[in-house]
Order: structure tokens, then C-alpha cells, then sequence
């Protein structure tokens, strides 16, 4: 098997690890807050990512000399967290991770003011392009517009700012310390929330709990093994086959089966996406120096 065939496997075992995650994190909305479910997945996964660093280099992966940037960092994970989970309790599956693939749209857009990069016209056409498409399943002013929307639009800008600051200082700190303290901010913040919400879970929640933690740690260490055998640009467009577990398991445990709309603007956002990733794909090969 060729390193990129195990790069996209990789890929797509992170994405469906993601997307059960997501459909836990729902089944678990229906209960409890956003804060405990947040609470519990982090509380979970911040172990689990210092065993991953661990055996990836040592726990000196963690350390960090910007203390204030993975605070700010954390900060905009914990909004991201709390925004996207609260959207999945007020919209289907299929919905929420459609608008949820707006975000590398809004990283193109916001690029450009806070990292004062130049975006070509290709990028920028396609992301416009790709908001028609969050409009095309938000439908704002429609009888199908739900306000919910608005908060899962949120957490797509939220992502973003987080990958534009991932972009920035990512280079200079380890991944892993990355990965951790964006991971332990929100545990902090929602620890410090959690007696205003707290509801004692039913037994099969607590599993709930623990799985969702567990796939989202799986998720995050599939994508990462993803990207060390294939190209970003091979397996980054993979990430939307998320789409289609969403569309199984919303209509598996929720029989809900997203309309004619939902399906035009997510073609629309994926197109866009795509195309983003191609130009950044042929932009890079541009710049590669010769051999």
C-alpha cells in the first residue's frame, strides 16, 4: 500500500471518528449542557494527548514559551466547542456539519486583514462563492431558516481564527503542546461553569461521555497520521466525507433527512473548498525550489 493510500485511510478513519463524536455529542445535547458535555470530552482527551506526546517525543513536547498565545488560543477553542455543540442540539446532523465546512472559507477571507496576506482572485472568488453556499443552507429570511444556524456559523468563524492562529505561531511551538492547551483551557473554563448546569447523568451517559472523548482524541490522531504519509492537499479534501456519515447517522438515529437545499449549498461549499485546496496545491508546487 503506497503512503498517500495510507494517508487518505487515515484520513477517513479521523473524519468518521469525528463524525460519531459529533453524533454522541447530539444524542448527549438532548440532556445535558454544552458545558458538561465539553467538560467531559476534554477531561477525557487532555490524558490521552499527553500519552500521545509521550511516545511522540517526550512530555517536553508540551512545553511552551507563548503561555498568552495558547490562552487566546484555548480561549477561541473553547467558543469554537461551545457554539458547535450548542448548534448540533438545534439543528439535524447533515445541517450542522455542512455549515461547519465554511471555515477554511473564512480562513481565506479573514487571512487577509489579520495575517495581511495577499489572497489571489481564484481563492477569493471561491470562497465567496462558498458563503453563497452557507446561505444557499442557512436560508436566512426563509421559512426554513432556523436561528440555530447562526450559531454553528459561529463556531465555523471561531474554527477559522483558530487555524489562522495555528497558522501563525504553529510553526515556531510542537504540535502536541498545540494539541494539548487548546485542549486544556476549555476543560478549565467549562470546570469553572460547570456547577450552573450540572445534571447528574444517567448510567449510558457516562459511556457517552467516555466515547466521546475517546473518538475525538482517535480523531485527532488519525488526521495527524494522516498528513505525516500524504500530501495536505491529497488528504485535506477527504475531511468531507463527513458529510456523509453525518447524512447516516442523523437519518439512523434521528430520521432526519436533509432537504434538496441542504444538499445544492453543500456542494456549493465543498466545490468552493476544493478549489481553495487546489490553487494552495499548485501555489505551493510554484514555490517548491528545484531538485
Amino acid at each position: 500500500m503506497s503512503a498517500s493510500l495510507r494517508g487518505i485511510l487515515w484520513m477517513c478513519a479521523g473524519v468518521f471518528c469525528l463524525s460519531v463524536g459529533d453524533a454522541i455529542s447530539k444524542w448527549l445535547g438532548e440532556v445535558h449542557s454544552p458545558i458538561q458535555i465539553i467538560f467531559f470530552r476534554t477531561l477525557i482527551s487532555l490524558p490521552l494527548i499527553g500519552l500521545i506526546a509521550h511516545f511522540n517525543g517526550g512530555l517536553r513536547k508540551l512545553t511552551t514559551r507563548r503561555p498568552g498565545v495558547h490562552l487566546v488560543r484555548g480561549l477561541i477553542a473553547t467558543g469554537t466547542m461551545l457554539c458547535f455543540v450548542f448548534g448540533l442540539t438545534l439543528l439535524p446532523l447533515a445541517e450542522t456539519t455542512a455549515i461547519a465546512f465554511a471555515a477554511p472559507l473564512f480562513v481565506t477571507l479573514l487571512s487577509v486583514p489579520l495575517l495581511g496576506e495577499k489572497v489571489e482572485r481564484l481563492p477569493l472568488a471561491a470562497a465567496i462563492v462558498g458563503f453563497l453556499g452557507v446561505l444557499i443552507v442557512v436560508r436566512p429570511g426563509a421559512a426554513g431558516f432556523q436561528p440555530g444556524a447562526l450559531v454553528v456559523v459561529g463556531a465555523a468563524v471561531f474554527y477559522a481564527l483558530l487555524m489562522i492562529t495555528a497558522r501563525r505561531y504553529g510553526v515556531r511551538e510542537y504540535l502536541w503542546a498545540m494539541v494539548f492547551y487548546v485542549t486544556l483551557v476549555p476543560l478549565l473554563v467549562t470546570a469553572a461553569l460547570l456547577p450552573w448546569v450540572w445534571q447528574t447523568p444517567w448510567p449510558w451517559h457516562w459511556l457517552g461521555f467516555l466515547g466521546a472523548g475517546i473518538f475525538g482524541v482517535g480523531a485527532m490522531a488519525c488526521i495527524t497520521l494522516a498528513f505525516r504519509h500524504a500530501p495536505a492537499a491529497l488528504a485535506a479534501p477527504f475531511d468531507y466525507t463527513a458529510m456523509l456519515w453525518a447524512v447516516l447517522l442523523g437519518w439512523w438515529f434521528w430520521d432526519e433527512v436533509p432537504d434538496l437545499w441542504v444538499y445544492i449549498g453543500t456542494l456549493v461549499i465543498i466545490a468552493s473548498g476544493l478549489a481553495i485546496a487546489y490553487h494552495e496545491r499548485r501555489t505551493t508546487l510554484k514555490l517548491r525550489p528545484t531538485s
